[in-house]
Order: structure tokens, then sequence, then C-alpha cells
């Protein structure tokens, strides 16, 4: 009996023993877990979301650049009033399916510039995108000649195009791609404060200038390319047209610029005027054959 209990009373205090063992691993591992825990990083609130300068910037200061005259119907065709870059005020008269209105137009008008041995010849040209595909969302220019015109650094891929002096015009923003060269400095101050840039009470832009500077005129071209002022309607990948002041008609050549486009293209004359037209080939037919032009 003696043997059988002294081995109950042995088992029950080897119990008692490794339960306190447990106890005692127990109260350490409280400040071991308490120090891992400790030395865990702090969650890290995630970063305020912030808007993409870019975007940002298109939205609030870009210009539309793209004039949307209000048509008025006519049988089946509709008619708009547009206003040329040297103030030559016009009708045009298009089939409605063609939408000129909702292509909406943009001036262009080339220049020469005086220089030191010989003018030297750039384009006056509205970007389809407003200011923002010239500042490609740069907050500051590289120099601000007038609190309207600015330089900007030279496109990525801008191939043979150098800076770019940007001009306000109320809603209007125009831009001078310049060579790699550059324009010397006081031809571009010239530029910025002899170019000149009004806005009809119908939203077309109209350019004057003064001084060493001469606007080309209607008829005039550079190396068989019209570079008089001009209409330029839609663009980008769509359909477009081009409506160019010519007495005479005497350059029927397609702008360079619409020849570029590897669209199916297509000009003719209409009177003092001639009409180009690239894209879908019922939109050049319908250019080329339907619209009719009178001077107001």
């Amino acid at each position: 009996m003696t043997d059988q209990f002294d081995v109950i009373e042995a088992g029950a205090k080897g119990r008692r023993r490794w339960i306190g063992i447990l106890v005692l691993l127990g109260l350490l591992a409280i400040p071991v877990v308490s120090l891992v825990t400790s030395r865990e990083p702090e969650p890290v609130e995630p970063p305020a979301p912030t808007r993409d300068p870019i975007a940002s910037l298109s939205r609030v200061t870009s210009a539309p650049n793209v004039l949307h005259a209000k048509a008025r119907v006519k049988g089946g065709d509709e008619i708009i009033e547009v206003v040329f870059p040297h103030g030559l005020r016009a009708e045009v008269r298009y089939p409605a399916e063609m939408q000129l209105d909702a292509l909406g137009s943009r001036p262009f008008v080339g220049m020469w510039i005086r220089g030191e041995e010989f003018p030297v010849y750039r384009a006056l040209v509205a970007p389809y995108a407003g200011d923002v595909e010239v500042t490609r969302g740069a907050k500051k220019p590289l120099r601000s000649f007038t609190p309207d015109v600015t330089l900007w650094p030279r496109p990525p891929g801008g191939g043979l195009m150098g800076q770019v002096m940007l001009f306000a015009y109320g809603p209007w923003r125009m831009a001078m791609y310049d060579r790699p060269a550059g324009l010397r400095f006081e031809a571009r101050m010239a530029l910025a404060t002899k170019l000149k840039g009004t806005v009809t009470k119908d939203g077309y832009l109209v350019v004057k200038v003064s001084g060493p500077i001469r606007l080309a005129a209607p008829g005039d071209g550079r190396r068989r390319d019209p570079v008089g002022p001009q209409l330029l309607f839609g663009g980008g990948s769509g359909d477009m047209l081009t409506i160019v002041p010519t007495p005479g008609c005497a350059l029927p050549e397609v702008p360079e610029a619409m020849g570029a486009r590897g669209r199916p293209t297509e000009s003719v004359c209409m009177g003092d005027f001639m009409v180009a037209a690239s894209g879908a080939e019922w939109f050049v037919k319908a250019a080329v054959s339907k619209i009719r032009i009178k001077v107001k």
C-alpha cells in the first residue's frame, strides 16, 4: 500500500512540477512577446492621393483651341460663318453629314521674321490639345517674355523642332515651333511684343503684326506649300479639312501637314479658295465636290 501511495504521491508532485514550469515559461513569454511586437513597425498610413499634374493642368488651364461655330440648316446642308486669321469673313456651306461644326476649326498662318542676313520663316499654329501640348505638364516656362508669351523646351521626339514660343490670346493658345539653332533673343522679343491677336465676337482669332515681322498673305507659299492664313477643321487621327484663301487658286497643292498624314487626300479650287481634305473616302469626296464658300 505504501509503495502504491508513494507512486501516486510522486506522480502528483511531478505534475505540479511541470505545471509550475509551464506557468513560469508563460510568465517569461509575456515580456518576450511584448518585446517582439514592440519592434514591429508602426502601420503606415497610405499617402493622400495626389492629382496628376498633367491631367490637372489640362483640366484647369488648357485652352480648348478648337472653335465649334453654330451652324444653321438650309435644305440638306449646313452653313457656318467663319473668319480667317487675316480678318476675311465668309460663309461655308457643306453637306450636313460632314459635321464641320462638330469638327471645329483652328487658325494657321505662316510668317517671315527679319534676320541679320535674310528673313526666316516660321509658322504660327494652334496646337490641337491646347497649351498642355506644349508645356507637357511643366509648371514653369524657360522664359517669360511678356505675361502672355512664354518659351518652353523642345518637345520630346520633336525631330527638327527647337524650343517653342507659346502665345495666349484670350482662350486661344498659339505656338511657334522654332528650329534647333533657334531665333536670336531680339527676334523672339519682337515676336512677343509685335505679334498681336484679337478675338472676334464669334470666337475667331485675327492676327496682326508690326516691326520686323511679315505675315504670309493669301496665296503665299513656301516650297510650293500654302502658308497663307487658313482654317483647319478636325485633326488628330480623324477627318481633316483645310480652307485656304488663295487668289486665283495659284497653289493647288495639298498643305504639307495634311499630305503627311498617310490618309486619302484631295484638293480643289473653288474661286479664290483652295479646299483640301484628308480622311475617310466619302468625307474627302464630299469636301472637294459639294462645299461652297461665299465671301461676306
